[in-house]
């Protein structure tokens, strides 16, 4: 067993068996022993006050995290397009890198990258690592898993980090895990302990009612996955340049366990919540899913996109997709419309960095209006039918 007690030393304080977990320690007369639901989690070896607990457990030779450098940044894109999350993990990882006093380094799998080159240079990578292999179009978990992971292996970047999308949150715990190492998901805050050389990873926590900051002090690459619309693009500068690094792959078609036979696009009248310049947000106000059919007709008139406060998905009114807020995406467009959203915490912090926040509540005391920049009170089914005529008349 890893973990144990020295009998010599125990004074059967208890501590331990108050800290424990996992119910995994008794008390056999005045000593406590360590039973087998232990998984040898270190709570009752930081509680005990005599040191009278120990891992015996050597385990993997502790990695050597001086090796480690740089600032990696997964480039994910589509059909030869950046996303906007990658250009956004950029700009953050430029600043964590300069604290550190390394590059930011834009990793990036699949066919004709270079195609891409200019624009990752132009808002702030400074070395590319191109991985291109033709095993690599379309995207598929197992490929990019192996040929990332390879790729860290070789050159120990300190920092990686991908958008928390589909993609990004389903490859990184892929990555973490082969690479036996930590990784936080859905970060909304990154910062740097510069003393230690560690990550602060924070993120919402218990359904978004407290914000945990997490370290990963033993292993490296430290790794999060970042929601987007929470960080800042660089300034596009197409003058910036950089060097480019082809990373030749050792992949073959035995590593790619799944086939992609065919891609079906769903067609989509408006843009994602992530593009989208103007939403259009219903909330609990509205009453039902009829009224949804409003909000619809208002982002018609606006060229705007729907989205929904978690009431109202909870309430099964629309799609989880279409959630704004800690719990659903984070959204920083031109302009936000909330209409019958009284203006929860969790729902200010997916939305408050927008340009423009129009509230729309027949509440005047609602939470809402503390950060919006024009408010309407009023009985919604009335003011948006009256919004959508004044627009069609000055479209």
């Amino acid at each position: 067993m890893a973990v144990i007690v020295l009998k010599d030393k125990c004074r059967g304080c208890k501590k331990c068996i108050k800290v424990c977990p996992f119910e995994a320690i008794d008390m056999q007369g005045k000593v406590a022993v360590i039973n087998e639901k232990c998984t040898a989690c270190g709570q009752c070896i930081e509680a005990c006050p005599f040191d009278a607990i120990e891992n015996t457990s050597t385990g993997k030779e502790a990695a050597d995290l001086s090796a480690y450098k740089d600032v990696w940044v997964f480039a994910e894109h589509r059909d030869g397009k950046l996303m906007g999350v990658t250009l956004e993990l950029l700009g953050e990882g430029s600043r964590l890198a300069k604290e550190l006093g390394v590059s930011v380094c834009a990793v990036v799998p699949g066919i004709d990258v270079a195609v891409m080159q200019d624009e990752l240079f132009a808002y702030g990578a400074e070395k590319i690592i191109a991985i291109e292999d033709p095993l690599l179009e379309p995207f598929t978990t197992d490929a990019y898993t192996k040929v990332i992971s390879d790729a860290v292996n070789e050159f120990k970047p300190e920092i990686v980090l991908f958008g928390a999308t589909h993609i990004g949150r389903d490859l990184a715990p892929r990555i973490a895990a082969r690479l036996n190492t930590g990784l936080t998901a859905d970060c909304t805050k990154l910062e740097i302990d510069i003393e230690n050389r560690r990550l602060l990873q924070t993120r919402p926590a218990f359904g978004g009612n407290l914000m945990a900051t997490i370290v990963c002090p033993k292993t490296r690459p430290q790794m999060s996955t970042v929601r987007p619309g929470v960080m800042d693009k660089l300034e596009k500068d197409p003058g910036r340049k950089g060097e480019v690094v082809k990373y030749k792959t050792n992949l073959v078609a035995a590593d790619v366990r799944t086939k992609v036979l065919e891609v079906v696009k769903s067609a989509k009248e408006h843009a994602s919540l992530l593009d989208a310049d103007i939403i259009c947000s219903g909330g609990r106000g509205l009453g039902s899913t009829e009224g949804f059919k409003l909000i619809e007709q208002l982002a018609d008139a606006v060229g705007g996109t729907v989205g929904a406060s978690r009431a109202a998905v909870d309430n099964g009114w629309i799609d989880h997709s279409q959630q704004v807020g800690q719990t659903g995406t984070t959204v920083k467009p031109k302009v936000y419309i909330a209409c019958g959203i009284s203006g929860a915490i969790q729902h200010l912090a997916g939305m408050q960095t927008s340009d423009i926040i129009i509230a729309i509540n027949k509440d005047p005391e609602a939470p809402i209006f503390e950060v919006a920049d024009y408010g309407i009170v009023g009985d919604l089914y009335k003011v948006i039918p009256e919004l959508i005529s004044q627009w069609s008349q000055v479209a």
